[in-house]
């Protein structure tokens, strides 16, 4: 396979990590945003808080979701590490997505209802391009595939990918 190819063959998985990465996540924001507003108007929970609440329910949901679904066919040999990689970079992101709502309220006095869910949802995006680029960089590590010692993608048989 010419350098083109190979080029478009990682291109392409890249492409449909990136599809099944924002599916899982898709579902999570909207675990996030349903949680957030279910605490903060239900409780007397303050909104960082209850962002905070949100955003823990919605790393266990996602950490499911991208496990079995997302990164399935990653390395599965040392789950230990990959859950205690997914739960620091995860924690990295909860600071990050709530330090945004954490500014608005509290730096800027933005605390109605509809300005607490934009800078939920603005911090969300923020933190989930980081998590993007940490899970797949350090928590779901690849295992190299046949292609890439110089097998085309086509030449691989089916037996032989991991799944």
């Amino acid at each position: 396979m010419g350098e083109r190819g190979a080029l478009r063959v990682r291109l392409d998985r890249l492409v449909r990590e990136a599809a099944k990465f924002g599916a899982v996540g898709a579902v999570g924001l909207l675990v996030n945003l349903v949680v957030f507003n279910l605490v903060r108007h239900a409780t007397d929970v303050p909104v960082v808080r209850a962002g905070i609440l949100a955003t823990v329910v919605a790393i266990v949901f996602n950490y499911v979701g991208f496990r079995h679904f997302t990164y399935r066919d990653r390395d599965k040999t040392r789950r230990t590490k990959e859950l205690s990689l997914f739960l620091l970079f995860s924690v990295v992101g909860l600071v990050i997505e709530n330090g945004v709502l954490y500014a608005a309220t509290y730096g800027f006095g933005w605390d109605t209802p509809l300005q607490s869910n934009v800078f939920k949802f603005l911090g969300i995006g923020v933190a989930t391009l980081f998590r993007f680029w940490s899970y797949r960089s350090w928590v779901f590590r690849s295992v190299p595939l046949p292609a890439e010692a110089g097998e085309s993608f086509l030449e691989r048989s089916p037996d032989r990918i991991q799944s």
